[in-house]
């Protein structure tokens, strides 16, 4: 690969994926709808918000709308752009875009993939400060969406616009 800035060529791997989706979930009783589930990297069991690929063909609110359902059984009563991120820019070229799912309720049977095995947890949104301070989510896809969340909440309830 050349470099833009000098010109020099030097070998260099990129990882090519998908575009990935991350939601932000709330029930009408102010609850996070999260996910737990082993993941292979650190070995350990995650506390996470729902998330995974976006399809080919299929927008962002799409594909966070159908991950939200299949790894957790609930639907979103509205959804609405947080933004979207490079996931990590130094191997990745794919972009993560955040979604927040108002008035989520349970709706269907959990429909994991093969490779998933997802547990349901309702983390009362007032406990995310805490959970985040001990490090109980320390995902950083995770932790970016919550921020962003938290960005627009505090916009949106300035606007009157929650």
């Amino acid at each position: 690969m050349e470099s833009p800035q000098t010109g020099s060529a030097h070998p260099f791997y990129r990882i090519e994926s998908p575009a990935w989706v991350n939601v932000v979930a709330l029930t009408p009783q102010d609850e996070l709808v999260m996910v737990r589930q082993f993941r292979h990297g650190p070995r350990v069991v995650t506390l996470e918000i729902p998330g995974g690929i976006v399809d080919p063909g299929e927008a962002p609110d799409e594909a966070a709308a159908r991950e939200l359902l299949e790894e957790t059984g609930y639907r979103a009563g509205r959804l609405a752009s947080l933004g979207s991120l490079n996931p990590n820019p130094a191997l990745f070229g794919n972009r993560c875009h955040m979604q927040v799912a108002l008035d989520c309720v349970p709706a269907a049977e959990i429909q994991n993939s093969a490779t998933e095995e997802t547990l349901v947890e309702l983390v009362p949104l007032a406990s995310l400060p805490e959970l985040l301070r001990r490090g109980a989510i320390d995902h950083a896809l995770v932790v970016a969406a919550l921020y962003a969340f938290d960005l627009w909440r505090s916009r949106a309830s300035s606007a009157s616009d929650i």
